[in-house]
């Protein structure tokens, strides 16, 4: 049987405004994304119908992962078979290896979709255009074309308009896990609950200030630029989430930065040595992951 693995990585964003609700339901994004070293691999492997496994090799608890349609690499496996109208002959089995948190806030499926379309399109041979895979992974959801593009990139409309940009640096960054899942609706109505109809344009003067501290290497600039608009809401839904923010200050790093809607931090570090005395710093204040 032909099988072929793509490596999906996660993605974090050093910057993440949000505007009002708009009137399909979801809200502008002033973003910049940039991809991790935390990483799924997914296999994808000729076979007479369709199935999808999802396994974590570290322990880490999957069981909330659906294994039907509702997941969204399968989403993007039919969606690519139907794009090229492919007939019933072709179908596929999907496993995935799960090394990004579930439900975290770092986009692992996303990230899944978007190497799913790649592993299919190249165990196939399907030769899909750029443009035309992009535009799949933008229906498919509002993270998975940066997952295609990777790197670190400007997010606009819903976050599916990426834009490569310039990012000289080598940056550290302690990944501090929680125990518990945090829903991204429940997030962004908590925003609009927060915000009512105060929410005004998108203010890109803080994307141009981060666009330039990613040009300058230096993680110090970094640390006064990069920020989220989501980061109240998810601690007023979750107000352990403060704890663990303070945890990381205080074992010394830069700057903390909830990823995406949340629950998980992170904590910039100047360099490795910094990053593992920050790790070891959380480690003595309970944190395990």
């Amino acid at each position: 049987m032909n099988a072929l693995t793509v490596r999906a990585a996660a993605k974090i964003n050093l910057r993440l405004g949000v505007g009002a609700v708009r009137d399909d339901g979801f809200h502008p994004l002033d973003t910049v994304y940039q991809a991790i070293s935390l990483y799924d691999d997914v296999t994808v492997t000729d076979a007479r119908q369709w199935s999808l496994r999802v396994r974590a090799s570290d322990g880490r608890d999957v069981s909330e992962v659906p294994l039907d349609e509702r997941n969204i690499a399968l989403k993007a496996a039919l969606a690519l078979h139907a794009h090229h109208r492919l007939g019933p002959d072709h179908a596929a089995a999907v496993h995935i290896e799960k090394g990004i948190p579930v439900a975290g806030g770092l986009a692992g499926g996303s990230a899944d979709a978007a190497a799913t379309l790649v592993a299919l399109d190249r165990l196939w041979d399907l030769q899909t255009p750029d443009e035309d895979l992009l535009a799949l992974a933008g229906r498919l959801g509002s993270d998975v074309p940066f997952a295609l593009i990777g790197g670190t990139a400007a997010g606009g409309g819903r976050g599916e308009l990426v834009q490569p940009v310039t990012d000289a640096g080598g940056w550290w960054w302690v990944v501090v896990e929680s125990g518990q899942g945090l829903s991204t609706p429940a997030v962004y109505a908590e925003f609009d609950r927060l915000h009512g109809e105060d929410v005004g344009p998108l203010d890109e003067a803080p994307t141009t200030e981060l666009l330039a501290a990613l040009r300058s290497g230096d993680p110090r600039w970094l640390a006064r630029a990069v920020g989220n608009d989501l980061e109240l809401p998810a601690c007023t839904l979750r107000p352990d989430l403060e704890r663990t923010r303070t945890d990381g200050l205080e074992a010394g790093a830069v700057t903390a930065l909830l990823s995406g809607s949340g629950p998980t931090w992170l904590f910039l570090c100047t360099d490795s040595l910094h990053a593992q005395a920050v790790r070891l710093g959380l480690i003595d204040r309970g944190h395990t992951r």
